[in-house]
């Protein structure tokens, strides 16, 4: 079974695949619009010095989310299937 997490948990410089968002709520709907839906690559490319909020790389854009967010976007190891 593979090993799921919260984006928020990934560290730097790992790559990881979208496995769902939690929630049906406006933060949740944005979340989709931003690109964080099911399948998608998603690499941790630093934190703030205080741990919040983070950068990460997605469709060949950088977003900036703070743990709030990024805690409700359930991922996998790349490669893994769910």
């Amino acid at each position: 079974m593979p090993q799921i997490t919260t984006l928020d948990r990934v560290p730097r410089g790992e790559s990881v695949r979208v496995v769902a968002v939690d929630g049906a709520d406006a933060i949740a709907r944005r979340l989709d619009d931003l690109g964080l839906r099911e399948g998608v690559e998603v690499e941790v490319l630093r934190r703030a010095p205080l741990g919040d909020p983070t950068v990460y790389e997605l469709h060949g854009y950088q977003l900036c989310l703070r743990q709030s967010e990024s805690g409700r976007v359930r991922v996998a190891a790349h490669g893994t299937a769910a």
